[in-house]
């Protein structure tokens, strides 16, 4: 049997190697959370935006670090020691040259992206990427910058609001807030999306193209969130007398505690708050209302005691729907993704509200609710406060004036024609979903054994000088209106008769198919005109009944709204390059 073996380890640096370890698998996960991003708001834009979208949230990323890392973090640490009475050093990060040093910017770092990339969904459909990313560019070097060293950044001496005794442990106001008033500010310089208003100020619903994308992107939030809470206990251990001790894990219980009740609470408050709203329990409002919840907790899940957490939880959840109605309503502010009432609203509340369950260093707590001293609790309330508006009055002034700036030169969205086209096409140049996003688009069904003579192709199956005995020797147009999603069935279908050639157009319509009521964050609206995709071929030497009933096999599937097949004579015809004409020209 082995004797055991005792390794002389040197506690310190046992201790600072399981802290970076800690920190970075932190990064990590709030790096992923860009991913739920991403997915979150490209899913409640409109397919034609999607492109452009993505990209925002990827360049927000590459930018901002850059900037972060050459200018904000020398921002941030500068201006929080002129602030807070400590020395200012160098503005670059250049010269930190230690392994703890470069870890602890780049946590740094992805709390800063995470502000700026909350902006863009905020301004969704309508804003130039030029001036998108120029804003975040300016959010990333000076905005952010500024409040963080308000808050957390003071070398050499103690920041200014926490000095008054501002408490923010995770950046419910420094991080979410920020990006959500920003956001909030942003959308209301650019205006309105076309069509989202009538003349008469009456709200219209624009429903963004895919739940399932929006869902999945708040539940990725919610796992990376983790990193961003829990991960703000960075330092695992601390050494003491030459043994090592726990230094804020010994109140990461609390924190991922706080966490776990927050988001599942604002997800309840949230569904509550929509079923009183619309009748229904609407989707997007519970996975908004998971992160509003986390937003709740997010400043204040170090001091929160459990009835705290669930009660700001359930407080940011209900408040979500009423306060994006009243924004959009009231304000008449296109907030696309709800980033103010899902990021800034509810860290407002968490910030605010906290010192009613706050744990006034005890295990059950202290707070007002919990029968705390109330001159001391109520004290805590003014300096949350005073950081709640010195917060919100330097992002809004800022954001407006950068903004205002851009629309004062003309560069600030992107005109009439570009955004009814999409963005995806006017700032980018792809299509995000060919041939419409439908199952079957790399069919490529083509091969319909036509023929060549001298170089002409006849891709309707005929035979040059074949005798024109279909069609009573004329032209026929096929027309048909069809599901999308039996789009490669009928390419295949026409194929097989030897009729390949088509024109495909992505239409709306309605006919014996009912209407269906559906509903947007809580908005109904009256879904009468149902997707459909409209299939043109025009045939010579093809019967067009043969092509007709290829397509009706191939499209049908026995429910209300498989479409219809018309069939219209053509009087004539006239190929460009040739110059033939009739059916020689087909």
């Amino acid at each position: 049997m082995l004797a055991p073996i005792v390794l002389d380890v040197d506690p310190a640096v046992l201790a600072e190697g399981t802290n970076l370890l800690w920190a970075l698998v932190a990064i990590f996960l709030i790096f992923f959370m860009h991913a739920g991003f991403a997915m979150l708001e490209s899913g409640q834009v409109r397919s034609k935006n999607v492109a452009n979208q993505l990209t925002k949230n990827m360049l927000t990323w590459a930018i901002g670090i850059v900037v972060f890392f050459l200018v904000g973090m020398g921002i941030a640490n500068n201006f929080g020691s002129l602030a807070g009475g400590g020395e200012p050093s160098a503005v670059s990060m250049f010269g930190a040259g230690e392994t703890a040093g470069w870890v602890m910017w780049l946590f740094s770092a992805v709390f800063a992206m995470t502000a700026a990339t909350i902006v863009s969904g905020a301004v969704a459909g309508r804003a130039k990427l030029r001036a998108y990313l120029t804003y975040t560019f300016l959010l990333a070097a000076i905005i952010y910058p500024v409040v963080s060293g308000l808050v957390w950044y003071a070398p050499g001496g103690v920041p200014f609001l926490t000095d008054l005794g501002f408490h923010d442990f995770a950046g419910g106001m420094v991080v979410h807030g920020v990006g959500g008033i920003a956001g909030l500010t942003a959308a209301w310089v650019l205006g309105a999306r076309m069509d989202r208003y009538d003349g008469d100020g009456t709200l219209n619903v624009i429903p963004g193209h895919s739940m399932t994308f929006a869902v999945l992107g708040a539940l990725i939030l919610c796992f990376g969130w983790y990193g961003f809470n829990v991960g703000t206990a960075a330092t695992v251990f601390a050494v003491e007398e030459g043994a090592l001790r726990l230094d804020a894990y010994a109140f990461v219980g609390r924190v991922v505690m706080a966490t776990t009740l927050g988001m599942t609470m604002g997800a309840i408050g949230a569904a509550l708050a929509s079923l009183y709203v619309s009748g229904k329990v609407d989707t997007l409002y519970v996975a908004n209302g998971l992160l509003a919840g986390l937003v709740g907790v997010t400043g204040v899940a170090d001091v929160i005691t459990p009835m705290g957490a669930l009660a700001l939880g359930g407080l940011a959840g209900l408040q979500l729907p009423f306060v994006f109605r009243f924004v959009n309503r009231h304000l008449k502010i296109d907030d696309v993704c709800a980033v103010f009432p899902v990021h800034g609203s509810a860290g407002v509340l968490g910030i605010v509200l906290f010192p009613l369950w706050s744990t006034g260093g005890t295990p059950i707590g202290e707070g007002l609710v919990a029968g705390g001293v109330l001159s001391v609790e109520a004290s805590m309330f003014l300096p949350q406060i005073i950081g709640v508006a010195v917060i919100t009055t330097w992002t809004v002034v800022a954001t407006a004036a950068i903004w205002g700036v851009f629309k004062l030169l003309g560069q600030a969205r992107v005109t009439p024609e570009h955004e009814r086209d999409g963005l995806d096409l006017s700032e980018h140049g792809v299509d995000t979903y060919p041939e419409f996003g439908r199952s079957g688009g790399g069919v490529a069904a083509t091969d319909g054994g036509y023929v060549e003579r001298d170089g002409i192709v006849r891709p309707d199956g005929g035979v040059e000088d074949a005798p024109q005995v279909p069609n009573d020797g004329g032209i026929k147009l096929v027309t048909a209106f069809v599901r999308p999603d039996r789009l490669a069935a009928v390419k295949e279908g026409l194929a097989e008769i030897g009729a390949p050639s088509l024109s495909v157009t992505n239409v709306s319509g309605r006919g014996s198919q009912p209407a269906k009521t559906g509903q947007w964050r809580g908005e109904e609206f009256t879904v009468d005109l149902h997707q459909k995709v409209k299939v043109e071929c025009v045939v010579a030497d093809i019967p067009a009944g043969d092509v007709a009933e290829a397509i009706r096999d191939a499209a049908r599937t026995g429910e209300p709204g498989d479409g219809k097949v018309f069939v219209l004579p053509v009087e004539n015809a006239y190929q460009i390059r040739t110059g033939e004409t009739g059916p020689a020209a087909v």
